[in-house]
C-alpha cells in the first residue's frame, strides 16, 4: 500500500482519481480549499485536509510516496479577465507545492495539465510534439507549470508525468461534473433538458466539418483516472513525461446534443448563434504516447456511455437539490490552521 497526497481532490477529476486510488488499496490524503470543490465529493476513506496548496508543507512528510496535483483555477474566460489570479494560484501555488515536496523528500508527481497548452492547433490530431501557443492565461499557466516540472526533474531528480486532458466528461458513481458557472457542453445540454435554461446555443454551423459544428475529443473521467494510476508506475527519476489523454476521435456539437436526446429521452431546444472567436473547427488528441509509455487504452470510448453516466449523476444531484434526498460523506477531516 502506498500513500498519496491528492491536491484538489474535492473537485471533479481529483475526486474520481482519489476514489480509484482507494479502490486500489492505497492511503489517500486530500488537500483542497473547497473554493470550487465539494466536501461531499471527497471519497469515503480518504483523509481530508482543508487548505491551499501553498500550505502543503504542513501536510507533506516522508510517509508520502507521491503527489497527484489537480488543484488549480480552470475557467478559461475568467483567466482572460483576471490573469493575476491564475498566475498566483496555478504557477506560484505549484512552485510552493514542489518546494514542499523537495523538502519532505517526496520525489514523484503526476500533474493535471490541459490541451489548452497547445492553443489553436496547426493540424489534428494533436501530438505532444505540436507547437505550444496558449491563447489564454489558463493554458499559459499550465504550460508554465510543465516547464517548472521539467526544471525540477533535471535539477533535483523529480519523477514526473504531466497528463494533458482534452474534453473530460462522464461520471464515476457519486463523483461527477458540477461547475459554477458551468461552461462545458454536456452539462449545459443537460440544463436545457431539465428546463434550467431555455435552450442550448450552437456557436456556428458553418465549420468545415461533416455537420458544420465544431468537433471535440471527449474522454470518460474514469478512463482519465486510470491513466493517473498508470502514470504513477511510469514516472522515472529525473524525467518529465508529457502525455495527451483523449479518445483519438471526436464528436461534433450536434452529435453531443443528439446523444443527450437519446440518453435522456427529452427534447433539447437548440438555437444557432454566431461563431465564437478563436474556436478551432477540430480539436482531437493523438494519445499514442500514453498508449506506448503508460500502457493506457480508453475502455469507455462510446459517446452515449459517457453521456449516460453523466446524466445519472446529474439526475441524482437534481433530485437532491429539490429536497428529495440528502448527501453526506464519511471522510475524516482536519484543517491546516487552528
Amino acid at each position: 500500500m502506498s500513500k498519496y497526497l491528492v491536491t484538489g481532490g474535492a473537485g471533479y477529476v481529483g475526486s474520481v482519481v482519489a476514489a480509484h486510488l482507494l479502490e486500489a488499496g492505497h492511503q489517500v490524503v486530500v488537500l483542497d480549499d473547497l473554493s470550487t470543490g465539494f466536501l461531499e465529493g471527497v471519497p469515503a476513506g480518504a483523509e481530508f485536509v482543508r487548505g491551499r496548496i501553498q500550505e502543503a508543507d504542513q501536510v507533506l512528510d516522508g510517509s508520502f510516496d507521491a503527489v497527484l496535483h489537480f488543484a488549480a483555477s480552470s475557467q478559461v474566460g475568467e483567466s482572460v479577465a483576471d490573469p493575476e489570479k491564475y498566475w498566483r494560484n496555478n504557477v506560484a501555488g505549484s512552485l510552493e507545492l514542489i518546494s514542499a515536496m523537495r523538502k519532505a523528500g517526496v520525489r514523484k508527481l503526476v500533474f493535471s495539465s490541459t490541451a489548452a497548452t497547445y492553443g489553436e492547433p496547426e493540424s489534428s490530431p494533436i501530438a505532444e510534439t505540436a507547437r505550444t501557443s496558449p491563447t489564454n492565461a489558463y493554458g499559459a499557466t499550465k504550460l508554465a507549470v510543465d516547464h517548472l516540472i521539467t526544471s525540477e526533474a533535471i535539477a533535483h531528480g523529480l519523477a514526473a508525468v504531466s497528463l494533458r486532458y482534452f474534453n473530460v466528461a462522464g461520471a464515476y458513481g457519486a463523483h461527477g461534473e458540477r461547475h459554477d458557472p458551468e461552461s462545458h457542453l454536456i452539462p449545459l445540454v443537460f440544463q436545457a433538458a431539465l428546463g434550467q435554461r431555455p435552450h442550448i446555443s450552437v456557436f456556428g454551423d458553418d465549420y468545415p466539418t461533416p455537420d458544420g459544428t465544431c468537433i471535440r475529443d471527449y474522454i470518460h473521467v474514469a478512463d482519465l483516472a486510470e491513466a493517473h494510476l498508470l502514470a504513477l508506475d511510469a514516472a522515472e527519476p529525473g524525467e518529465h513525461l508529457i502525455c495527451n489523454l483523449g479518445n483519438g476521435s471526436g464528436f461534433s456539437v450536434r452529435e453531443v446534443i443528439e446523444s443527450v436526446k437519446r440518453v435522456t429521452g427529452r427534447e433539447i431546444p437548440v438555437v444557432t448563434a454566431e461563431r465564437r472567436p478563436g474556436d478551432p473547427a477540430v480539436l482531437v488528441a493523438s494519445a499514442e504516447r500514453a498508449r506506448q509509455a503508460l500502457g493506457w487504452v480508453p475502455k469507455r470510448p462510446e459517446l452515449d456511455a459517457i453521456v449516460a453516466d453523466a446524466w445519472a449523476f446529474t439526475l441524482d444531484k437534481f433530485d437532491k437539490s429539490t429536497g428529495k434526498s440528502t448527501t453526506s460523506t464519511d471522510s475524516s477531516t482536519k484543517s491546516t490552521s487552528n
